[in-house]
């Protein structure tokens, strides 16, 4: 589920529709979360599918780390890739604002954790980065990494209408990782290794 406080926006014919704030986001609210809503497809259901379908999975899904494609049921979709992204995934099946998002201002994530099947060529950002890859993860995991702990911190510090979404295990698991009393789990653990399935 997507952060309340968002709608759907045409952006540009490049981009087609994104997902805007409508009020101040600060760094470190949720603002996405795996809800019992979304839909995940193993592989074998995704073959059994008709074309149109493959087609709707293959634009609006992610895989996780099973190699499952996990199709969003609302706006959460329509975020658009950004290699200066503003939102960023953590290991737990929600994602967060990794800085200040104003109202106005895209939700944006970067592709490169989302386990793709083909590369793709981000709308140019002037980064260095160009290309998004399917290994991505396996190359700037531990550079996500630092850039996501100081956002990761300041979760308790904020309202979080997408808390319930959250089960008391992966909550007690956040304050104990702010606390100091466990570490974070990397972002590697959300890549799909293709070639073992």
């Amino acid at each position: 589920m997507i952060h309340p406080n968002t709608r759907l926006q045409y952006i540009s014919k490049e981009l087609g529709y994104g997902v805007i704030a409508t009020s101040f986001i600060p760094a470190g609210t949720i603002t996405w979360a795996l809800d019992k809503l979304d839909q995940e497809f193993t592989p074998m259901q995704l073959d059994a599918l008709d074309d149109i379908y493959k087609d709707i999975l293959d634009t609006y899904s992610y895989r996780n780390n099973k190699g499952n494609y996990v199709l969003c049921w609302d706006n959460g979709r329509f975020v658009n890739h950004s290699f200066n992204s503003n939102c960023f995934t953590t290991p737990y099946d929600f994602e967060i604002a990794i800085r200040d998002i104003h109202p106005g201002e895209q939700l944006t994530d970067d592709y490169g954790y989302l386990n793709i099947s083909e590369p793709f060529r981000g709308i140019p950002e002037g980064t260095k980065r160009k290309v998004v890859y399917p290994d991505d993860l396996l190359k700037y995991s531990k550079i996500w990494d630092k850039k996501l702990t100081p956002s990761f911190m300041k979760i308790l510090k904020h309202q979080q209408p997408l808390r319930p979404l959250i089960d008391d295990l992966r909550w007690n698991k956040i304050e104990a990782i702010i606390a100091g009393e466990e570490s974070m789990d990397s972002l590697i653990t959300c890549y799909y290794h293709a070639a073992s399935a």
